[in-house]
């Protein structure tokens, strides 16, 4: 029995069957104009086709929600332009493209777990760890006595990403990233 929802129930990376594609919602707002009805204008990213696409609905027309897997994975290497990782309970591994992966593994180092996405067996996402924390492996020294923390500077993580930084964080130190936003959080 196939589930449904209206776009007035939309929220961020729900999953949703349309013009016979599968599409994760990516942004979505709902709008009340001083004249005329209200609709949900909606920005989202094909699953099982290329593209991201961006629509306005009424917040009463109904969508068959799309079935998705998330299965917690090891990441295991970066092969040339390839990710590897490993089903920790049956130790089958996949391989997945950059282009699957995206921004995801940004943040990620080797042996840290992952969700793996998949609709009907095909994977279209991996989903880091909310926070993690990463050395830094080169900043520019602060000067002494500068503590202004309103002031930031590039600073190069163990995984090659580059994050701004308070002025006070040296090459060395842990330090604690939102993955999602790509935001320095605080020291680790």
């Amino acid at each position: 029995m196939a589930d449904f929802l209206s776009a007035g129930e939309f929220r961020n990376g729900m999953t949703v069957k349309y013009n016979g594609g599968v599409y994760q919602i990516i942004e979505f707002q709902h709008v009340k104009p001083g004249k005329g009805a209200a609709f949900v204008r909606t920005k989202m990213k094909g699953v099982n086709v290329n593209g991201v696409i961006e629509n306005s609905f009424r917040p009463t027309e109904k969508f068959e929600k799309a079935e998705i897997v998330r299965k917690d994975m090891q990441y295991l290497y970066k092969d040339g332009d390839m990710y590897n990782y490993m089903d920790l309970e049956t130790y089958d591994q996949i391989a997945l493209s950059e282009e699957q992966v995206g921004d995801a593994m940004k943040f990620v180092k080797e042996n840290e777990m992952v969700k793996i996405m998949s609709h009907e067996g095909v994977v279209f996402s991996v989903e880091a760890p909310q926070f993690v924390n990463l050395e830094v492996t080169y900043t520019e020294p602060g000067a002494k006595g500068n503590t202004a923390t309103n002031t930031l500077k590039p600073a190069t993580v163990e995984t090659g990403a580059t994050v701004n930084v308070p002025l006070f964080i040296n090459t060395g130190d842990i330090i604690q990233i939102d993955t999602r936003t790509g935001e320095y959080l605080g020291r680790g």
